[in-house]
C-alpha cells in the first residue's frame, strides 16, 4: 500500500499526457454544457424532434444501454455495471496516457476518455441513461448519438490509424 502511495504522489504525466486529460475535460465540458442545455432550457425532451437543416436535426432518444442500444434491459444492474466498467475504462485509459509522448495517441485517448467519462459515468449516475439527440437520419445514418459518442468514435478512428500507419522515424540528412 505504501508502495502505491508513493507512486501516486510522484505521478508526472508527460506534455503529451496533459494534453490528453485537458481534451478529456473539453469533451466532457462540451457534451455535459450540450446536454443540460438541450434537456433544461430548450426542452428538447417536450419537442421531441426540431429539424435544423435538410439533413440534420435533434431528436429526443434516450438509451439505457451501451452504443447502438445495445444492454437496454438490464435495469439498475445493468446501469451500475455500466458504471463501474466505465470508470476501470478510465481509470487504465488515464495511466496509460500519462506517459505517452506520441501527440496522435494523446489525442485519440482524450477524445475517447471524454467521452466514456461524459456518457458513461456522468450521463448514467446522473440520469439513469444516456441523452442522444444529434440526428441525421435524413443522410441515411439511423443512430442518434451526442458529442461523447462523436469523441469515442473519433477517438476510437485516430487510435487505429495510428496503430496500423505509424509514424516513421525522421531521415538523417545525407547532404551533410
Amino acid at each position: 500500500m505504501a508502495d502505491l502511495i508513493e507512486r501516486i504522489r510522484t505521478f508526472r504525466p508527460t506534455r503529451q499526457g496533459l494534453m490528453a486529460y485537458a481534451i478529456a475535460a473539453a469533451v466532457v465540458v462540451v457534451d455535459q454544457l450540450s446536454k443540460l442545455w438541450l434537456l433544461g432550457p430548450f426542452d428538447l425532451p417536450g419537442r421531441t424532434h426540431v429539424q435544423v437543416t435538410p439533413f440534420f436535426g435533434l431528436s429526443m432518444v434516450w438509451n439505457p444501454g451501451i452504443s447502438y442500444g445495445l444492454l437496454q434491459n438490464h435495469g439498475d444492474l445493468g446501469r451500475w455495471l455500466l458504471v463501474a466498467f466505465a470508470a476501470c475504462v478510465v481509470a487504465a485509459l488515464a495511466v496509460w496516457i500519462a506517459k505517452t509522448t506520441r501527440p496522435l495517441t494523446a489525442l485519440s485517448i482524450g477524445l475517447i476518455m471524454g467521452g466514456a467519462i461524459g456518457n458513461n459515468l456522468i450521463d448514467r449516475i446522473r440520469l439513469g441513461k444516456v441523452a442522444d439527440f444529434l440526428d441525421f437520419s435524413q443522410l441515411g445514418f439511423k443512430w442518434v448519438f451526442n458529442i461523447a459518442d462523436s469523441a469515442i468514435t473519433v477517438g476510437v478512428i485516430v487510435l487505429l490509424i495510428e496503430m496500423f500507419y505509424p509514424a516513421r522515424p525522421p531521415v538523417a540528412d545525407k547532404a551533410s
